[in-house]
C-alpha cells in the first residue's frame, strides 16, 4: 500500500491541454468559441452545446436540441437518472452522473472522425438543472452518436470551500466512477505518456461475448480450494517466459501458461488488481520514488474497467475487456477459479498536499471521501484517502461494481484490500454491524462468489477472527502467518500456538456457522519477503525503493539460516531449502483454506526487498529460466506433490472443526516453552488412510515414537524434508517404518496409513 504523489495528466484525442496550476496539469479542453442553445420550448432552461473545430449550430425544438459537427449531427434530450454511467435506451446514448453537492455539469464528448490526431471533434454540452438533474443525479441522453470509441469525460464545479470538504475545478476532466470501459496510456509504464488522461468509453456495437454452449463454473467448494496469488502482467512479462513479446505480460499470455498451474496442482488464482490502475502515479513530480512503476496495482482509477494496458499490444480498453473474459474462460476450462483482489479502501487521487485529481475528488469529494471533523481527509488506508464505504451512495457503488464483475466477467470471488477500512462509519469510527459488509454477504448475485477479507487497515483496526461475517466472509489469517513463521524458525513457546493453527485456528473461528476453510491460510502473501527469501534474510533490505529503508514491515518473523543474503556454504543452502519445504508441508496439511504466493514453487527472490510493488523488472517478474533449473525442478516437484496430496486427503480439508476422535495429539509436554517438537495423526475413520505429521524446529535429532497404525494398514513415509528428491516426497509412500523414526533438525515428515 503506498501514498500517491501526483501530477494531473494530458490528454490525448482532446487536444493537448494549455492551463497548469504550479506543477500540477489540470488538463482542461481549450474552447475556440462557445455557442450558446435556444431555450428548449418546452423549459425554461438553457442547453449548451460547444463544438471544437467543427460547423456549429443549434436548431430549436421540442425537447431536445441538436448539435452538428463537420462530419455528423445528433439531438440531445434529458435522458434517464438511471443507471448511472452510460447505457443504451431507445433514443440514444444517456450518461447519468451523481453529485450531491456539484452546482453544475458539462458533459465532454470526442468523437472518433479521423485517424489524425489534430483532427478532433470535441463536443461539450453543459447540463441544465432544471431538465437535466433528478435528485442528486445529472444526466443527458445524445442521439445518433457512434456506438463505440467515443470518449468522454466531465467537468463539474460546486462550491469553492476547501474547508467545507469541496475540491471542485471545473478545469479538470473527470473520469466517470461508473465508465466500463476506460482508456488510459497506449502501452503500460511508459514514462513518455505519463501525464496521459483517463476517460470513459463504451461498446454497444461488439457481440456479446461467446462463453460457449459446455462452458461451466468450476464452483469449488471452498474447503477444497488452493489459491495461488499471482500478479498478471508479472506473470509472463519476462523474456524468458517465451512468449511473443506482443502479449507477453497480457490476460492472453497468463492462458498460455496454465499448464504450469495444472501442473503445480491449485485450483485457484487470486490476481493482483486489475482494475484500472495508473502504474506511473509515482512519476508525476520529483520524488524519491519517481524511478519506480506501481507493477502491484493498488491505486485504482476505476472501479469497473479491466486494466486496459494488460491487453496484448497496444493498451486498447474493449481488447482488455474480451480478453480478460477469454482468460477467465480458459481457467475456467482448466477448473481453476479466478479470484480478484480489489481495492476498495481508497482511489488513487492521493492526498491534499500532492492531490490527483481523475474523478471522485472532483465530482464529490465530501461524498465518496471520509472527512474528519475539520472536513481533511481521514487516511486509513496509508495512501492518503479513505473511500467512504458506508455512506448509501459509496456502499451502491462498491455493490454495482462486484456485482458488475461476477455477471460480466464470471469471477468466482474477491479477497478485498485492507477490508477493515469497509467496517468504518463516514466518521472513520469502527462499526459491528457494517451495512456495507451485511449488503455483500446478503446479495443474491455474490451468494456463488467467495469473498476474503484482508481483516485489517492502516488505522489499527485489527480484525482477524473478528471480521463481521455472517457466516460468509473468510479473512486471510494472520495470526497463521505469523506463529507458523515463528515456530518453524524455531521461537521458544511457539508449539500450541502452532498446533492451533495447523488444526484450523478454532480460537477464532469456531463461532456460529463459521468453519475451518473461512481462515485462509499462508506464510507469504506479495507484500513482505518471498518463501525464499523469509530464510535468507533476517533484515528487509528496501534501498532500491528510494525511501532509505524506511518502508516496508520490520516485524517479519525471518531467520537467514547463518548468513545474510546469498551464500556458498553448502551447510546454510540445505538448511534454507528444508526450511522452505517445513513451510509448505504445514500449509498443504492445516485444516483451513491454505494460499501460496506465485514464484515460491520455484524459490523466487526479490533481494531482501519486503516491500517490491514499484519494480517493473526481475525483482518481481517470474523468472521461468530460473524456473527451469535441476535445483528448481526438485523444488517445484517437492511443492506441487505436497498440494496433490492434499487435493487427494480429505482429513486435511474437514468441512467442520476437528474433534477429538479425529486428532491425536502425540505430546506431553505442551508447558515447556523450550519444546520445538509437534506430531500429531488426523484419522480417517472412513478409509483407515490415516495421516501422521511430526516437525521439529530444535538444532538437533529428536526420536519421534511412531503410534500404531489403523488396524490391517503400517505406516508409508511420504515426505521426509531433510532427504534430497526424489526421496524427499514419495507419493506412493516408502514402506518400512519402523516403532521410531529420527526426524532431523529443522526438518518435518509425514506419513500415510495404507
Amino acid at each position: 500500500m503506498l501514498a500517491s504523489p501526483s501530477y494531473s495528466r494530458a490528454a490525448s484525442r482532446f487536444p493537448p491541454a494549455l492551463h497548469s496550476s504550479g506543477n500540477v496539469f489540470t488538463g482542461f479542453i481549450p474552447i475556440r468559441r462557445r455557442v450558446t442553445g435556444a431555450q428548449v420550448c418546452t423549459r425554461r432552461s438553457t442547453l449548451k452545446v460547444t463544438c471544437r473545430r467543427a460547423r456549429e449550430r443549434v436548431i430549436e425544438g421540442e425537447s431536445s436540441q441538436m448539435a452538428e459537427t463537420n462530419k455528423q449531427s445528433f439531438k440531445v434530450s434529458s435522458g434517464e437518472k438511471s443507471p448511472l454511467g452510460v447505457s443504451q435506451v431507445d433514443k440514444g446514448i444517456n450518461f447519468a452522473l451523481f453529485s450531491h453537492n456539484a452546482t453544475s455539469v458539462t458533459l465532454c464528448l470526442s468523437l472518433p472522425q479521423s485517424d489524425k490526431e489534430d483532427d478532433v471533434d470535441v463536443v461539450e454540452l453543459v447540463l441544465d438543472p432544471s431538465i437535466n438533474k433528478t435528485g442528486d443525479t445529472w444526466h443527458i441522453c445524445v442521439e445518433d452518436l457512434p456506438l463505440r470509441n467515443v470518449l468522454y469525460g466531465y467537468r463539474v464545479d460546486g462550491p469553492g470551500e476547501l474547508n467545507q470538504g469541496h475540491r471542485f475545478d471545473r478545469s479538470i476532466l473527470l473520469l466517470d466512477p461508473y465508465a466500463k470501459l476506460v482508456k488510459g496510456r497506449s502501452f503500460f509504464g511508459d514514462s513518455s505518456q505519463k501525464f496521459a488522461q483517463f476517460y470513459g468509453t463504451y461498446d454497444f456495437e461488439t457481440s456479446p461475448f461467446d462463453w460457449g454452449d459446455d462452458y461451466k463454473f468450476p464452483n469449488i467448494p471452498e474447503k477444497d480450494l488452493v489459491i495461488y496469488e499471482m500478479n498478471v502482467r508479472a506473470f509472463t512479462a519476462d523474456e524468458s517466459s517465451g512468449i511473443d513479446p506482443s502479449i507477453a505480460g497480457s490476460y492472453l499470455a497468463l492462458i498460455e501458461k496454465i499448464p504450469h498451474l495444472l501442473d503445480l496442482g491449485i485450483n485457484a488464482v487470486e490476481l493482483l488488481p486489475v482494475f484500472e490502475f495508473d502504474e506511473l502515479e509515482l512519476q508525476r513530480r520529483p520524488n524519491p520514488r519517481d524511478h519506480m512503476v506501481n507493477t502491484w496495482g493498488y491505486s485504482t482509477v476505476n472501479f469497473f474497467a479491466p486494466m486496459s494496458r494488460y491487453a496484448s499490444g497496444e493498451g486498447d480498453p474493449i481488447k482488455a475487456s474480451k480478453e480478460f473474459k477469454e482468460m477467465v474462460k480458459a481457467l475456467h476450462s482448466a477448473g481453476i477459479e479466478v479470484i480478484l483482489d480489489v481495492v476498495y479502501n481508497h482511489t488513487n487521487e492521493a492526498d491534499d498536499k500532492y492531490p490527483y485529481t481523475t474523478s471522485f475528488r472532483g465530482i464529490d469529494n465530501k461524498i465518496y471521501y471520509m472527512l474528519d471533523p475539520n472536513n481533511q481527509l481521514l487516511n486509513y488506508s496509508g495512501c492518503g484517502n479513505t473511500l467512504n464505504c458506508n455512506h448509501p451512495v459509496v456502499m451502491e457503488l462498491i455493490l454495482d461494481s462486484l456485482k458488475h464483475w461476477v455477471t460480466e466477467y464470471h469471477v468466482d470471488g474477491f479477497r478485498f484490500d485492507l477490508a477493515s477500512v469497509l467496517c468504518r462509519d463516514t466518521d472513520g469510527s469502527p462499526l459491528s454491524a457494517p451495512p456495507l459488509i451485511r449488503a455483500i454477504a446478503k446479495d443474491s448475485v455474490l451468494s456463488r462468489c467467495k469473498i476474503i477479507a484482508e481483516p485489517w487497515d492502516c488505522g489499527g483496526l485489527y480484525l482477524v477472527g473478528k471480521f463481521p461475517n455472517w457466516d460468509r466472509w473468510a479473512e486471510w489469517n494472520g495470526m497463521y502467518r505469523d506463529d507458523v513463521r515463528r515456530f518453524i524458525k524455531g521461537d521458544c513457546g511457539m508449539k500450541g500456538s502452532f498446533a492451533t493453527r495447523v488444526s484450523g485456528s478454532s480460537d477464532l473461528y469456531q463461532v456460529n456457522q463459521r468453519k475451518p476453510y473461512h481462515g485462509v491460510n499462508f506464510i507469504i502473501a506479495h507484500d513482505g519477503f518471498t518463501l525464499r527469501d523469509l530464510v535468507t534474510y533476517n533484515s528487509k533490505h528496501n534501498e532500491a525503493n528510494g525511501e532509505g529503508g524506511n518502508d516496508g514491515c520490520n516485524d517479519n518473523y525471518s531467520w537467514n539460516c547463518g548468513s545474510e543474503g546469498e551464500t556458498g556454504d553448502a551447510h546454510i543452502k540445505s538448511l534454507r531449502v528444508r526450511q522452505m519445504k517445513n513451510f509448505h508441508l504445514a500449509l498443504m496439511i492445516s485444516q483451513g483454506t491454505p494460499m501460496m504466493l506465485m514464484g515460491d514453487e520455484y524459490g523466487h527472490s526479490r533481494y531482501g526487498n519486503n516491500n517490491s510493488y514499484g519494480h517493473d523488472t526481475a525483482l518481481n517478474n517470474f523468472q521461468w529460466k530460473e524456473a527451469s533449473l535441476n535445483i528448481s525442478r526438485f523444488h517445484f516437484r517437492f511443492f506441487s506433490e505436497l498440494i496433490k496430496f492434499r487435493h487427494s486427503h480429505h482429513v486435511l480439508k474437514h468441512e467442520n472443526f476437528l474433534s477429538k476422535g479425529e486428532i491425536t495429539w502425540h505430546e506431553d509436554n505442551w508447558d515447556n516453552s523450550e519444546s520445538k517438537f509437534l506430531a500429531f495423526t488426523l484419522h480417517d475413520g472412513v478409509n483407515g488412510q490415516d495421516v501422521y505429521a511430526a516437525f521439529n524446529a530444535h538444532d538437533y535429532f529428536v526420536k519421534a515414537l511412531i503410534p500404531l497404525p489403523p488396524s490391517g494398514k503400517q505406516w508409508f513415509r511420504v515426505a521426509d524434508t531433510n532427504l534430497e528428491s526424489p526421496d524427499d516426497f514419495v507419493k506412493e509412500g516408502v514402506a518400512g517404518v519402523a516403532e521410531a523414526y529420527n526426524v532431523a533438525s529443522f526438518s518435518s515428515i509425514l506419513l500415510k496409513s495404507m
